[in-house]
């Protein structure tokens, strides 16, 4: 697949997008090294930083991994395979506690001080993880637990699970990837429309306390 010169507008998206294209197209397979920076920026028709600023957000998304004095590798085709690849055994275990903690006080909150714009939007991130597309379940999941714990009001909170949320998107793929691992949140929903704090701590921490059961103590 050829490289096209891009637009002067919105420069980093736009190389991010071709970049990510080439690795999902299989132009550039997983462990393969990508062209040299001064090849992009010839190929590209724009400047080195922002060729530089596209690789480093790629390679924060864990799709490139960049290798001092040896070059610029692809390590996934998505977000969602590269979290696949970052966390399992005892690290994940880690997370999901740490979820745990957060999680199960957010619908304590939520249940009290949700709205009924919050109730709508947790319905609706809800609808979304009724599919077997595994990379749409990671989202979609991902983002109604943060809406849960949106709808707590508590902006510490909130501001402490956004901060933790690439480690939650690759807990959400990793277990999510096992059989029996998409797991439905009805019940929590309901529990919260319903203001019950205690069913929707249970609701909560049910499907964490299982997955941390599944998940082995060991390193991989």
């Amino acid at each position: 697949m050829p490289l096209a010169t891009t637009r002067r507008t919105g420069l980093v998206d736009q190389v991010i997008e071709q970049l990510r294209t080439l690795v999902t197209s299989g132009e550039w397979p997983v462990d393969s090294r990508i062209p040299t920076e001064p090849e992009l920026v010839e190929a590209l028709g724009v400047g080195r930083n922002t060729v530089r600023e596209a690789i480093r957000a790629l390679a924060h998304n864990g799709i490139f991994e960049v290798r001092q004095g040896d070059g610029t590798y692809v390590r996934a085709t998505s977000e969602v395979s590269a979290a696949l690849r970052r966390l399992c055994g005892s690290e994940l275990r880690d997370v999901l506690q740490v979820r745990r903690c957060l999680e199960v006080e957010g619908a304590r909150l939520a249940a009290t001080a949700r709205t009924e714009e919050d109730l709508a939007e947790l319905r609706a991130h809800l609808a979304h993880t009724d599919t077997t597309d595994h990379a749409q379940f990671t989202q979609s999941d991902t983002e109604f637990h943060l809406a849960v714990v949106r709808a707590s009001h508590n902006p510490v909170l909130i501001e402490i699970y956004r901060g933790l949320l690439e480690a939650i998107t690759a807990s959400v793929a990793t277990a999510s990837a096992a059989p029996g691992g998409m797991f439905p949140h009805d019940e929590l929903v309901e529990a919260i429309a319903a203001g019950d704090v205690e069913r929707a701590a249970r609701e909560a921490a049910g499907f964490l306390d299982e997955l941390l059961a599944r998940t082995p103590i060991q390193d991989c």
